[in-house]
């Protein structure tokens, strides 16, 4: 799941960016919040399904040749719009921690970089500023996240007795349920270990997809003089 939506994902946004920003579509403040909020969007409409087998995999600790038994029974029972159960909640989280991770990780770019070209971006300052982006996405998205983890409980313990939910909340029906339950602090449960989870991730693969790009656009210059 992660190869396929790594690969959309970073294609999807630097492909957004400069034809938002090439025709003139919007500002270049907000191209890379307009760009990281589409491909995030496009990322989990085409990833959705897996998504629900990781989930059904790690809920109901089903084998691989079982998994394939449990997919057929739920678009027997559900269609293949089954497949794509989870996807609002899903979507209300990634979509808005896509589009404030890259408008806040291209603004402390810029910070650091200062009057540096951006294509002299060190790995050191994409490390730091994809770390801080993300620290300050997860925290004002942990709510959608909290729901999202608990509908995938609840349904997860559904089908291990095999009954079929009659209906599914929506996504602001149980934010206002967490909050008249647990308070404000109930939105934000899981806070330490969803940082400590964001932070170095984000942070380890913007470097990684910033130093790869780079090092790929230097060795085709090379070919092209060289050539």
């Amino acid at each position: 799941m992660t190869v396929p939506a790594t690969a959309i994902y970073f294609t999807a946004y630097d492909q957004l960016k400069a034809f938002l920003c090439g025709r003139a579509l919007t500002s270049d403040l907000y191209a890379p919040m307009v760009a990281g909020a589409l491909a995030r969007l496009g990322t989990v409409t085409v990833i959705s399904p897996l998504e629900l087998m990781r989930t059904k995999l790690q809920a109901q600790h089903v084998s691989y040749r079982e998994l394939g038994a449990c997919v057929r029974t739920a678009v027997a029972q559900g269609g293949w719009r089954s497949l794509w159960l989870g996807w609002g909640p899903t979507a209300l989280r990634d979509v808005p921690f896509s589009a404030l991770y890259w408008f806040n990780y291209e603004l402390v770019k810029s910070w650091l970089n200062g009057f540096r070209p951006k294509d002299q971006t060190s790995v050191g300052m994409s490390f730091v500023a994809g770390g801080i982006s993300g620290t300050v996405a997860a925290v004002l998205t942990l709510p959608f996240d909290v729901v999202k983890t608990q509908r995938q409980v609840a349904l997860g313990a559904m089908e291990a007795v095999r009954v079929n939910p009659l209906h599914v909340d929506s996504t602001w029906l149980l934010l206002r349920r967490i909050r008249a339950e647990s308070g404000t602090k109930g939105l934000f449960a899981g806070f330490l270990p969803r940082i400590i989870k964001a932070a170095p991730s984000c942070a380890i693969m913007i470097s990684t997809y910033e130093f790869g790009k780079s090092f790929f656009q230097r060795l085709n210059q090379d070919r092209l003089l060289g050539g």
